[in-house]
């Protein structure tokens, strides 16, 4: 257990050392979606305190995926009933309620309004496609209610390998990583054999959707009162068999679920520059995942 603590110390002080996109991250597109601005249009959320923005930690998922050829935006409204009329990928990153911005502790409410989930899950279901992504606590417990209405069950804890002294790898190789669509792109330059998680969570999936990054005997959820706060006496839960990336076709729409943010991410963190996201010299599969998830979303594999 104390390889864990330290661990997750380590792992805490990145998280919170200033962290900047990394200038340098312009990994190879092989078959880009679209020609530059002809693609679909990808709205990130920013209207629910989220912790990843377009101009901010996610300033390197955006560039990726302009490189890609699509459009991406920033969301900035409440989602009332026309506010996704013109959105092809609604991405919702680290959403948190008001509560939670400065006190990571329980409870954790829920980011959205009963009647913005009502009109996200009547979006989807008539043909929007939703990319929800939430880390450790207290983001899963801020999109909790929206996930159960697509039938995923999040976890509102820190999920990790408990055999390993860094981060946590799912590969092919392990069977973590399935052979499906999405490791396998659309074609073989789009393959994932491997990917690299820099702690997020753990979550159960509908019968109706299908494992992509699935966890084995290793991994135990943590489950503090209060985030990063970690004791002798905190809550371990069991978590094998249930999935860190995952997706499903909802009526007419679709929907992927992700419990990690950091590895859509590439950030220099600290002092020492230490790369963290898909720079991260391990996880060099990692932006090819991103694509692959936007690339399903948009119906490119269909």
């Amino acid at each position: 257990m104390y390889k864990i603590f330290l661990f997750l110390f380590i792992i805490a002080g990145l998280s919170f050392a200033q962290q900047i996109g990394d200038p340098d991250f312009h990994p190879p597109i092989f078959n880009p979606a679209y020609a530059t601005g002809k693609g679909s249009q990808i709205y990130i959320d920013e209207a629910h305190n989220n912790f990843h923005t377009m101009e901010g930690r996610y300033k390197p998922f955006a560039d990726l995926l302009r490189r890609d050829g699509y459009i991406v935006k920033a969301l900035k409204d409440t989602i009332a009933r026309n506010t996704l009329d013109s959105v092809d990928i609604l991405v919702i990153s680290n959403a948190l309620n008001k509560r939670n911005l400065q006190d990571w502790t329980l409870p954790t409410p829920s980011a959205f309004t009963e009647d913005e989930i009502k009109n996200i899950v009547r979006w989807v279901d008539e043909g929007g496609s939703l990319f929800l992504i939430a880390d450790h606590m207290p983001f899963p417990g801020a999109v909790s209610e929206l996930a159960s209405q697509f039938g995923f069950k999040l976890n509102n804890g820190f999920a990790f390998d408990t055999s390993s002294t860094g981060f946590d790898l799912f590969s092919r190789e392990a069977g973590t990583l399935k052979n499906n669509f999405i490791t396998n792109g659309r074609d073989n330059s789009e393959r994932v054999d491997s990917i690299y998680s820099f702690t997020g969570e753990a979550f159960q999936i509908s019968e109706d959707a299908i494992p992509v990054m699935t966890m084995n005997d290793n991994f135990i959820a943590m489950m503090p009162d209060t985030a990063w706060n970690f004791k002798e006496n905190t809550p371990t839960i069991p978590v094998a068999g249930w999935s860190q990336g995952a997706v499903e076709n909802f009526g007419k729409g679709k929907v992927a679920v992700w419990g990690e943010a950091a590895m859509f991410s590439a950030q220099i963190a600290g002092n020492n520059k230490t790369k963290f996201g898909m720079n991260a010299p391990e996880a060099k599969h990692n932006y090819q995942l991103l694509l692959n998830i936007i690339h399903w979303l948009d119906g490119l594999m269909d």
